[in-house]
């Protein structure tokens, strides 16, 4: 019997990290900011750019990848919020 799996979506060496950030992340990064818990998983076989699409390359404006795009978006509300009182608990976990 055949198995059927859903998705969100699927992206390919076209992609560019600031849109995957705009169409996966982004609102999740909203949700967390007001008080949800959030979660970004990346799946797939070895060698399709996972650790690129989440990580990227930090310190590039373009390369950069979801994490980074996600920890600038975090704390620039927070820096913007002074009304507020913030606890910010990250994890990240990769397995080979």
């Amino acid at each position: 019997m055949p198995k059927v799996f859903t998705f969100d979506s699927v992206y390919d060496w076209n992609s560019e990290q600031e849109g995957v950030f705009a169409e996966t992340a982004f609102t999740i990064v909203e949700n967390v900011i007001q008080g949800y818990n959030g979660t970004i998983f990346a799946y797939g076989q070895t060698g399709t750019g996972k650790t690129f699409t989440i990580s990227g390359v930090p310190k590039d404006p373009v390369l950069k990848g979801i994490m980074p795009r996600a920890f600038e978006s975090v704390f620039s509300q927070i820096n913007s919020d002074t009304d507020r009182q913030y606890l910010v608990r990250v994890s990240y976990l990769e397995i080979y």
